[in-house]
């Protein structure tokens, strides 16, 4: 499909969730906030899945683009410590069978390690429930968000991010994810002809970031670019973010990483320029989606 010229002022979000993985809205109802949010272009970007392409693109409403995408969860082994990274991995073929059997494999490790936090949190006598856990996922890929939303509902936690804190899922009651390594999942991207963007690479108020060097080799295997606009970057690690791209001719993203009630972020909050989207457009192998 051959998507519209868009105006130099075109609002374009390229990262958000649905409850195919662990945002709060449909797909078809992400695709309807977000025109009522006046955006031009909107990325559907779950996590490891790609089961809200389908949905999203049946509900679009008219004069919104549909970018077609995923976030995949990876790691890197430094020399101290094994850093987590997320992968946003646009307009890739979903039937490339390397991929889908990683992101496959992914998701029921994912699935695994919520029900092992779920039986660690009831040896504390924490009284939540795997079943009901699972029923809140609608069938999507399982997060922390949903074991989070478990807590909010006993009374234990006051919001998503109070769960994530230190005494809960952040560090306590936190297991480690079976992820791809970074480098193969650049590489997975680019042989099933999708565009790879690093997110919030500079977050460091999630934890452990990355050096430069390491996502200068990233983009010598075939990093297409970088998030620079992201509600967990601060003013300084954005201009950080632009600035190493600029040295390594990577495209810039912005974008809300928009989850519904999950974050208090609302699409738009950040978005990409009309050329950052038009490169990524010009080098994935499939189409975006317009209403």
């Amino acid at each position: 499909m051959t998507p519209r010229t868009l105006p130099a002022a075109a609002r374009i979000d390229l990262h958000a969730h649905s409850t195919a993985s662990d945002g709060t809205l449909t797909p078809a109802e992400l695709v309807g906030a977000a025109a009522d949010a006046g955006l031009d272009v909107l990325a559907v970007t779950d996590h490891d899945t790609t089961d809200g392409w389908a949905p999203a693109v049946a509900a679009l409403p008219p004069g919104l683009t549909l970018v077609r995408g995923a976030e995949i969860s990876c790691r890197w082994g430094g020399p101290r410590q094994t850093v987590a990274l997320h992968l946003l991995a646009y307009l890739f073929d979903p039937q490339e069978p390397e991929l889908a059997a990683e992101l496959a494999r992914v998701r029921a490790a994912r699935e695994v390690r919520g029900e092992r936090t779920v039986e660690l949190l009831r040896a504390d006598g924490i009284d939540v429930s795997w079943p009901e856990i699972l029923a809140g996922a609608a069938g999507g890929t399982v997060g922390r968000p949903h074991i989070a939303q478990a807590l909010i509902r006993a009374g234990l936690v006051a919001s998503t991010a109070e769960a994530f804190g230190a005494a809960w899922l952040g560090e306590r009651y936190r297991l480690p994810k079976d992820d791809i390594d970074v480098f193969r999942a650049v590489r997975l991207v680019r042989a099933a002809g999708g565009v790879a963007v690093l997110a919030h690479p500079r977050a460091s108020r999630r934890g452990p970031i990355v050096p430069d060097s390491l996502i200068a080799e990233l983009a010598a295997v075939g990093l297409a670019g970088l998030e620079a606009d992201h509600e967990d970057h601060s003013p300084a690690e954005r201009a950080h973010v632009r600035a190493l791209a600029a040295e390594l001719d990577l495209l810039v993203t912005g974008s809300s990483d928009f989850h519904g009630t999950h974050k208090t972020v609302q699409l738009g909050a950040c978005t990409t320029a009309v050329a950052a989207y038009e490169r990524i457009v010009a080098s994935g192998v499939t189409p975006v989606a317009s209403a």
